[in-house]
């Protein structure tokens, strides 16, 4: 499997998550209307965290500066398998904020 599609298979197995192609031919992942995150092939993934949890991921290392800039915004090469891991554990981490603070049943 590609790195893209190894990411797809584990993130769209968790319930209410979503994928498809967007306006720019990323391939994003969603819960609802909220996007947890998207890949660019098998090169980068990007995501939106608040503010505060996106300064924190940066200052670790684990994600960088997004290409269009803000603050909440940030990306991670697809380089090898420990980017692998860890792009599906930010996706994750989206996925757990975005359900928590989603009513039951929506």
């Amino acid at each position: 499997m590609t790195t893209s599609e190894r990411i797809t298979t584990e993130v769209t197995s968790w319930p209410g998550v979503t994928s498809g192609y967007g306006k720019r031919g990323e391939f994003g992942f969603y819960v609802g209307r909220r996007e947890i995150g998207h890949l660019h092939g098998d090169r980068v993934a990007h995501f939106g965290f608040p503010k505060a949890v996106a300064a924190e991921l940066k200052a670790t290392g684990r994600i960088t500066e997004h290409p269009i800039g803000g603050a909440g915004f940030g990306a991670r090469a697809l380089r090898d398998d420990d980017d692998v891991a860890d792009v599906i554990a930010l996706m994750r981490l989206n996925y757990d904020r975005v359900t928590a603070a989603r009513p039951a049943g929506v």
